[in-house]
């Protein structure tokens, strides 16, 4: 994982290196620093590359690549499948000689097909003056843009906001991560305007290409001075269509009849009546897919102490249903004297209010034991996802007892929380600024950073994740029907409406989550890995039946994400199993910190709105 960025300048003048300021690039990538000034004497042309590496592959391989041809290569990436990568060798590497040997168009977008993983990237193609650059297919990895009001800064890109980014960039946006991107610099220099083209990805309907964001870059609306050339079916998605097949709910044999409160017998007698060989599949396609992402990592050796190995793999931990597969799995294949963290954040409650809900509304929450100190004692942290996670981790703890199971119990004040938002938070959510983005983007910030306390022979002592690797279970709600929306859609227009939503919700997810959760966690000198986005996992769901995947007229907590509730099962899990969903703001209680009567949708102030709302610029830069 890297922080990378370029800056084109379209002008015959001196050119100035514009980001001066690389401390949020930096965090990301602290294992290598470097800077690149290309200038093109004939067309009047500078780019200015930037690259910081955080080193997890092969042998460390600083950024930028040059080669003796003048093509230059900035990665941030992870190559799990297409493209052949030795276990000793470096995935940068790999992929700017794959690049650099294609002699065409077609040889490009056919490499960029192939790869599977998370990545973004920059390419200078020196001979054709043309940049290339892009994001996955789904967006995994984060690359914003943003075009300058003059020909000096024409256009920006980064993996994250600096400071000092701000004052020639008026307005940055993620780039879409509908397909690549091809920038014409000789010819953009010569009229002094940004002309790119767009290659789009072959299988993406309409629907999907807008929810990726593509009606951000029509000329019409002018968000940005670039006048774009659409390519269709120039790139090969890397995923199976989803299968929009409905069922016919009269050739089903009805559900048994359930109790009001779910339980785990509930879904084993469900289990007997559905397709167990799909559900086998699901596993074995998922635990490859966790494989691929846990293993050959440069290991973490504990020079300090006498203790015994560090851990290589954290999970973003709530005890929930993700969670849980992602740790089994993980525990699956990693060598059994591997420790792995349990990552879970808790924002502090205010104690009047808390109190008084106990009071109000005692249940097994609130007359849940914390080793023998009971809830009339008020422990401010005692939030939601951390008694699932407390109770998750014992689950663990019992599938597998000779594994260490670090539960890292990261307790956040309102102050702490306020100033790390202010140093660090708001400017690696941005361009998002909504109340939703602030929460989760805080949320995930503080869960991925790894500090905090763990219990040792029955005494906390402070603790801080040593793992480069963050695994997060983002994608099972967005492909298995977890969120309440999909509920209200299946109760309001049934099949079809659930598929019609389904349909879109992987092309969102890039602008939604994915870009935001990646700088968010890429803070710490850490990388996002996401199991439930595996190019291989995707197609397996997508190719079956929406029926063998989630069953809707079923309660919360069993009928969401059923595939993969009968997965836990089958893999040893427990009452983890029939956990309904809860989201991170909430289970976390970051959403009740604040106190304020905020729609998730609202522009958050706390986000520094005025970034965001400045004005948009001319299409063109001559006089």
């Amino acid at each position: 994982m890297c922080g990378i960025c370029c800056t084109v300048s379209l002008t015959a003048e001196i050119f100035k290196p514009y980001f001066l300021d690389y401390t949020n690039l930096q965090r990301r990538g602290p294992d290598s620093s470097h800077q690149l000034l290309e200038t093109d004497c004939t067309y009047k042309y500078s780019c200015f590359f930037s690259g910081h590496v955080l080193h997890l592959r092969g042998q460390l391989t600083p950024q930028p690549l040059k080669d003796r041809n003048g093509n230059i290569f900035l990665w941030n990436g992870e190559v799990f499948g297409g493209v052949e990568v030795q276990d000793t060798s470096n995935d940068t590497r790999v992929m700017f000689e794959h690049i650099t040997s294609c002699d065409s168009e077609h040889d490009i977008l056919s490499l960029i097909s192939k790869v599977q993983g998370p990545w973004a990237f920059i390419y200078y193609q020196k001979e054709k003056h043309n940049l290339w650059f892009g994001r996955d297919f789904f967006g995994r990895r984060s690359l914003l843009w943003g075009f300058g009001d003059n020909p000096e800064v024409a256009l920006c890109l980064a993996s994250a906001l600096e400071s000092s980014s701000l004052t020639d960039v008026k307005q940055w946006h993620e780039v879409p991560a509908s397909g690549i991107f091809k920038f014409n610099l000789s010819t953009s220099a010569e009229l002094k305007s940004i002309h790119l083209t767009h290659f789009l990805w072959m299988s993406a309907t309409e629907e999907e290409q807008l929810e990726k964001g593509q009606s951000f870059l029509t000329v019409e609306n002018q968000k940005y001075p670039a006048k774009i050339t659409y390519e269709e079916g120039m790139l090969i998605a890397p995923i199976t269509p989803l299968n929009k097949k409905i069922p016919e709910l009269l050739s089903k044999s009805n559900p048994p009849a359930l109790s009001n409160s779910v339980s785990l017998e509930d879904l084993k007698m469900l289990m007997s009546e559905l397709h167990r060989e799909n559900t086998e599949s699901f596993i074995k396609v998922l635990s490859a897919a966790v494989k691929k992402r846990v293993s050959c990592l440069p290991k973490v050796t504990n020079l300090l102490t006498s203790k015994g190995k560090l851990a290589n793999v954290a999970i973003l931990f709530s005890g929930g249903i993700d969670s849980m597969m992602l740790a089994a799995l993980a525990d699956r294949n990693l060598p059994a004297e591997e420790p792995i963290d349990l990552l879970n954040v808790a924002f502090m409650m205010r104690h009047n209010a808390n109190v008084k809900k106990l009071q109000k509304k005692p249940g097994p929450v609130s007359q849940h034991q914390d080793d023998g100190v009971a809830h009339k004692d008020f422990n401010p942290f005692d939030v939601p996802d951390r008694i699932t996670g407390r109770l998750g981790w014992k689950e663990l703890k019992s599938l597998n007892p000779g594994r260490i199971w670090n539960f890292v119990e990261i307790d956040v004040t309102h102050n702490e929380l306020e100033q790390m938002r202010e140093l660090h938070i708001s400017q690696l959510v941005q361009p998002l600024n909504t109340v939703l983005d602030d929460s989760i983007g805080c949320a995930i910030w503080f869960a991925s950073r790894g500090i905090g306390m763990l219990k040792c022979n029955g005494e906390k002592k402070p603790y801080t994740s040593t793992s480069k690797v963050v695994l997060t279970g983002i994608g099972a709600d967005e492909q298995l029907a977890g969120y309440s929306r999909h509920r209200l859609k299946f109760i309001r227009e049934g099949y079809k409406g659930l598929l019609d939503e389904l349909s879109i919700e992987l092309g969102r997810i890039s602008s939604r989550n994915l870009g935001r959760d990646d700088r968010v966690i890429g803070d710490h000198g850490k990388e996002a890995r996401f199991p439930f986005l595996d190019e291989d996992v995707v197609s397996f769901l997508n190719s079956l039946p929406l029926w063998d995947k989630t069953d809707l007229s079923l309660p919360r907590g069993l009928g969401e994400k059923l595939i993969l509730r009968m997965a836990a099962v089958m893999i040893g899990l427990g009452s983890s199993s029939v956990l309904p969903k809860r989201a991170i703001q909430f289970g976390s209680r970051i959403a009740k910190m604040e106190n304020r009567n905020e729609k998730a949708s609202d522009k958050c102030s706390r986000l520094q709105p005025d970034i965001a709302q400045r004005h948009t610029f001319k299409a063109n830069f001559s006089p």
